[in-house]
């Protein structure tokens, strides 16, 4: 098994591909935005990308759940080992590819993640802190889960903070009686190749595809999504794209601060990306990086 990670605009699917076409592979995608139908421009899912070259790639996890599910790690990790035995039943290579770290560490780890369900009143208290009022809130609640928390997002601070609060209110820690996570099916041996381009060009790329993606439909997709009946609500909870262009849309955010404030957050979620990546190394993963 091959996994490629890497952070925003690194060129992993590319790589993937091309890998794909060499190890006769499939595709499992650990994206945490691209399993839901219906965000395509705003999470990059670029599926013309797996025909470049010659046949079409089989990809997976991409297009699973409708946009307003609450989809979660736990399911992502279930849904992984599935697709993963379809893979090998056939003899073919996975090769996972994504930059949601937590969705990457989920897919790697011998054990299975705990099944904690969504809270909806607490999601409504957290939806009115700001940023670092939940990072407080996080911080002040230490639970079992707190090491393994990725807080890399607002999407993901408030779940961490809704597993923590589950956790302290059952009183069963996660390595307690009656909630001991169970092994998973071996896995098969993998290599991890990390993709870290240069600062300036990351940078760079992360800026050329957002003009390109605002001027290809984003906007139009979130209207879509809104008039499909999404919660506005829910579509800020996904964050970047869709949290920005909602509230332009919805007429709280003019057109130049919506970008500037989305070419900003977006390149920040990448240093955040990288800052998840090596706590993985310091965890024991071995990432062969390329530039």
């Amino acid at each position: 098994m091959l996994v490629i990670l890497g952070p925003t605009a690194s060129g992993k699917t590319t790589l993937a591909v091309q890998m794909a076409r060499q190890l006769n592979g499939e595709i499992l995608s650990a994206d945490s935005r691209q399993v839901y139908r219906g965000m395509d421009i705003g999470t990059g899912k670029d599926l013309a990308e797996y025909s470049v070259g010659g046949p079409a790639v089989p990809y997976h996890l991409i297009d699973i759940v409708d946009a307003g599910d609450d989809y979660n790690v736990f399911r992502y990790q279930r849904d992984f080992d599935a697709a993963l035995a379809d893979v090998l039943s056939r003899g073919k290579t996975p090769i996972v590819c994504g930059g949601s770290g937590l969705y990457i560490e989920a897919a790697l780890r011998p054990e299975t993640m705990l099944p904690i369900p969504p809270n909806d009143d607490l999601r409504a208290e957290l939806a009115q802190l700001t940023d670092a009022q939940l990072l407080d809130l996080f911080r002040a609640n230490p639970s079992p889960y707190t090491p393994l928390a990725d807080t890399s997002t607002r999407k993901r601070l408030i779940r961490a903070i809704e597993i923590g609060t589950y956790l302290n209110a059952a009183g069963s820690p996660v390595s307690g009686p009656g909630n001991v996570p169970a092994l998973r099916r071996d896995l098969p041996p993998y290599r991890v190749i990390g993709l870290n381009p240069p600062v300036p060009l990351r940078r760079e790329r992360i800026s050329r595809r957002l003009r390109d993606r605002l001027q290809h439909g984003l906007i139009d997709e979130v209207r879509q999504l809104l008039d499909a009946g999404i919660p506005p609500e829910k579509l800020i909870f996904y964050g970047l794209e869709y949290k920005f262009v909602t509230e332009y849309v919805l007429g709280t955010l003019p057109y130049d601060a919506m970008v500037g404030q989305l070419e900003t957050a977006i390149h920040q979620f990448a240093k955040r990306q990288m800052t998840f990546f090596r706590k993985l190394e310091r965890d024991g993963l071995l990432i062969e990086w390329r530039g």
